[in-house]
């Protein structure tokens, strides 16, 4: 498949990293405490193995996704290999008094799972086991989307699952769980049957709809680490045979295709999975769509064919594929970025007017370096068929849900970032007008204002109450940016622990 970033030619200077990071930011070294830390204390409670700065690997494992984080390193780094080893991270943690994060994927947005204090790393726990009889699928609390295919493709069964192989199952979950198959079968949190918690206490749980129901309730779109670390998931999968799977990209009339799509979208079948996305490189203008159609490529192409009639693409591939194939053709490129991303959810079509902001702004974008854009994930159907409170992912109601994508390089100044992240702010408040004023939680960004009614709406109070026991301190919450940023302990940051915002 032809990568967006191949075709916009904006991979240039992706794969190396530098010690300072993006645009020359300051290394920020481990956590320098006194009196020393008892490290060799936690490394013997653990069955799993403790990294500090001078243990090989360590650097790679303390390494996120987005490289504007890169620059923030641990004390120390603890892989766990159960719960209870987690159990002892925290309860280590909290004994004296440091700052941690957990990571399954190391895929927070916002670089929720980087710290100065102790990563409670779960990747080694990545073990995906399938039950052929009940359909039951377990994932250890560091499994990937890679590992879930792995275990389901032989038997051909799935659950609702993202493009990109190395994102955290965990964090994808927690945060509801968007992909190409939600518009038939739902959120991944849908497919959700119980969870394990290893709560503030050390107390190890189970979560599901009889046991600790208020917990499992918000563990399906409440966020990663807002209750606890959740080491293992049981998930319940649904039969997959064949998909037609496509990228179709065309760089000539946009001003009428793109309003074109955001009329005809919401009104697709639920058999289609999509993603529309107008990008820039500075240079070239495109629209792309992405994603897979429950049919034939007949009806694919019958779908389409008021796209085809106003111009032809300028690249086409459309197969019909097994559906793992398929997944693996949609796969997002597994690489490391500088990237800033802002999302709003739309709840009625996006008007021509709204799209002729959105070309607007691309046409206007200061340039990086790299790329910038503009796109949507369709939504609704299946999304929608639970209330909005039936589980803690309140946007069930939403028919897009759309980001504006920022991507520069390690090689571009802090004044040129700073030129184009004012653009993004600009443009992300230009689209409030034709979308709204909720956000993604997956797509978790520190410059979001009212960030816990953007994310959560009117499942907030009911969250805050769940919270309140298994929080375990007393402690008021603080806003989990400043906990980042400022590195406040594991006790004042109140359970900011990764992916997601604190109450």
């Amino acid at each position: 498949m032809l990568s967006r970033r191949d075709f916009l030619k904006a991979s240039v200077g992706l794969g190396v990293l530098g010690i300072t990071g993006c645009g020359g930011d300051t290394l920020v070294p481990p956590a320098a405490l006194a009196p020393p830390l008892p490290l060799d204390q936690l490394a013997a409670s653990l069955r799993g193995t403790l990294l500090r700065p001078n243990s090989p690997g360590y650097l790679n494992a303390a390494l996120p996704w987005n490289l504007r984080f890169a620059n923030v390193l641990p004390l120390a780094i603890a892989q766990c290999q159960s719960a209870e080893d987690v159990r002892a991270s925290l309860l280590w943690a909290q004994e004296n008094q440091v700052p941690l994060v957990a990571r399954s994927g190391g895929h927070s947005y916002a670089g929720y799972s980087t710290t100065t204090g102790l990563m409670i790393d779960l990747s080694t726990m990545n073990r995906v086991d399938f039950d052929p009889v009940s359909g039951m699928a377990r994932v250890q609390g560091g499994g990937r989307n890679q590992n879930v295919e792995d275990a389901l493709r032989p038997a051909s069964v799935a659950l609702p699952h993202g493009r990109c192989p190395r994102v955290g199952v965990a964090g994808l979950v927690l945060g509801g769980g968007i992909g190409f198959d939600m518009r038939l079968h739902g959120l991944t949190c849908d497919k959700l049957l119980e969870t394990e918690v290893v709560l503030a206490s050390g107390e190890i749980v189970r979560a599901n709809a009889v046991e600790n129901p208020d917990l499992f309730w918000a563990c399906r779109g409440g966020g990663g680490g807002n209750f606890g670390v959740n080491t293992s998931f049981i998930f319940q999968t649904y039969p997959v045979d064949r998909v037609t799977a496509y990228q179709i990209i065309w760089t000539e009339r946009l001003e009428t295709l793109l309003p074109l799509a955001l009329e005809l979208f919401p009104q697709m079948p639920r058999e289609l999975g999509a993603k529309l996305t107008a990008a820039t490189d500075g240079t070239t203008l495109s629209l792309e769509l992405l994603g897979q159609l429950v049919g034939s490529p007949a009806d694919l192409r019958a779908l389409f064919e008021p796209f085809y009639q106003v111009a032809a693409p300028f690249s086409e591939q459309i197969q019909d594929m097994a559906y793992w194939d398929g997944q693996d053709f949609l796969a997002e490129p597994d690489t490391t970025d500088y990237s800033h991303e802002r999302s709003r959810y739309a709840f009625r079509p996006i008007s021509a007017e709204g799209a002729a902001v959105i070309l607007d702004y691309l046409r206007r974008w200061p340039g990086t370096g790299a790329a910038a854009n503009w796109k949507f994930f369709l939504a609704g159907e299946q999304v929608a068929a639970l209330a909005p409170d039936a589980t803690a992912f309140v946007h069930r109601q939403a028919s897009l849900i759309s980001s504006i994508e920022l991507d520069w390089l390690g090689t571009t100044s802090p004044e040129v970032v700073a030129l184009n992240q004012a653009w993004q702010d600009e443009f992300h408040q230009a689209m409030l007008s034709f979308t709204s004023g909720f956000c993604y939680q997956n797509f978790i960004d520190e410059s979001q204002q009212d960030y816990l009614r953007a994310y959560y709406g009117s499942n907030l109070e009911r969250l805050v109450e769940v919270k309140r026991p298994h929080q375990r301190v007393s402690l008021p919450p603080i806003h989990p940016h400043r906990a980042v940023k400022e590195q406040r302990s594991w006790f004042e940051s109140s359970w900011a622990l990764a992916r997601a915002p604190s109450f």
